[in-house]
């Protein structure tokens, strides 16, 4: 049933009712609909049971009139609390400190990156303060736009391996989410420095204390939503360099982040091909139909690669292998069935997960982290 506008509702908790309380009178009766009428109009003739256009009109002249008497007073009061943009540059320059805008910054960082003058540690600390600003989407094409996104890719061609991490960490930055500036990047050669980066160096970097993970970041934000950029990667070999990466011991993280790539990479495409699309997503799913990358996937061996990963003991890179364990059964099931090795540690890791899904339960918690894991390995246990 219908209420008054302004009515007290709640939920009757113990018979499940909705109940409303109808607004007391001064006489402790219910207002009629005339009174609560003249209360909200104030004194008005309401006598007649409609008002004229030439009333109407002068009502709402009167309302607007109002709303700008109080838009008035509320910028007044802004500026009583607020100065201008304006008069804070001059104050600051009568204080010698003059407020810079992120691209005159950048300007000044760039400038000193490439300087012949300046010194290792300033270009380092240069491309450190230059990967704050790029992060921001409108920062990053102005970065582009000023050259400073090629100087960075040059970067990557530096004797100084620390310069490479640092160049290839702002590379990363800039091209996060940004298409414009991952065209521009594959265009001016980044995704072949950067594979070479990491087939001939990460043992380098590791060695000296460096590491190879920014250039895995920038390989993966350039990678990321960009078919064009995926289909190059494969072409160049890139699944072979990252598949030598397993071949070095002392290098899980990074192993651990390759593997979370090929999952992002493989659901991105399955997810665009079964989602509802227009006319619009149709030349997307097309690029993305040139990318063969579970065939090469499947070919290269990446299944036991992928799968050796959950004998690691920490959970969180249990869970990302899992779930990419579970994209890949649809492909790898012939070779997960003959692996013997497999299913020993489904096996060990579905006794742990029990009882410590068991524990969360006796604590209160009845959709745990624990149990969620659990509930993967018995997925893929029985799809087995």
């Amino acid at each position: 049933q219908a209420v008054p506008a302004g009515s007290h509702v709640r939920l009757n908790l113990q018979t499940g009712d909705r109940e409303a309380k109808l607004p007391d009178g001064e006489n402790g009766k219910s207002d009629t609909r005339e009174e609560r009428r003249r209360k909200r109009l104030g004194k008005v003739d309401v006598d007649s049971n409609s008002f004229t256009s030439q009333e109407l009109k002068k009502a709402l002249a009167k309302m607007k009139e109002s709303e700008k008497i109080e838009r008035k007073a509320y910028e007044e009061e802004v500026r009583k609390k607020f100065r201008p943009i304006e008069q804070l540059k001059e104050e600051f320059e009568k204080l010698n400190v003059k407020m810079e805008t992120d691209y005159e910054i950048m300007v000044k960082l760039i400038s000193k990156f490439n300087s012949s003058t300046s010194t290792l540690d300033e270009k380092v600390a240069a491309l450190y303060d230059l990967e704050y600003y790029v992060h921001q989407v409108d920062n990053a094409k102005d970065f582009l736009s000023m050259g400073g996104l090629q100087l960075v890719i040059d970067g990557l061609n530096s004797t100084e391996a620390v310069l490479k991490e640092h160049a290839a960490f702002v590379l990363g930055a800039a091209l996060s989410s940004n298409p414009k500036v991952q065209i521009e990047a594959i265009e001016g050669g980044a995704l072949q420095k950067l594979l070479v980066i990491l087939a001939t160096e990460p043992m380098v970097t590791v060695l000296m204390d460096l590491s190879p993970h920014q250039a895995l970041f920038a390989l993966s934000s350039m990678l990321r939503h960009f078919p064009y950029a995926q289909q190059q990667f494969l072409k160049l070999g890139g699944l072979q360099v990252l598949r030598s990466l397993f071949r070095q011991k002392g290098m899980e993280t990074l192993h651990v982040r390759v593997v979370t790539l090929l999952y992002d990479l493989i659901m991105e495409k399955m997810l665009l091909e079964n989602s509802q699309h227009g006319e619009q997503m149709e030349e997307k799913i097309q690029q993305y139909r040139q990318v063969k990358l579970v065939p090469a996937v499947v070919e290269q061996d990446w299944c036991v690669v992928v799968s050796n990963l959950l004998a690691v003991p920490e959970h969180d890179t249990r869970e990302k292998v899992l779930k990419t364990v579970g994209v890949l059964m649809a492909f790898c099931k012939e070779r997960y069935q003959g692996d013997q090795a497999l299913s020993t540690t489904l096996s060990l890791l579905r006794s742990e997960y029990e009882e410590l899904a068991a524990e969360e339960q006796r604590e209160g918690d009845k959709d745990g982290y624990f149990k969620e894991l659990l509930g993967s390995v018995n997925t893929i246990i029985q799809e087995l």
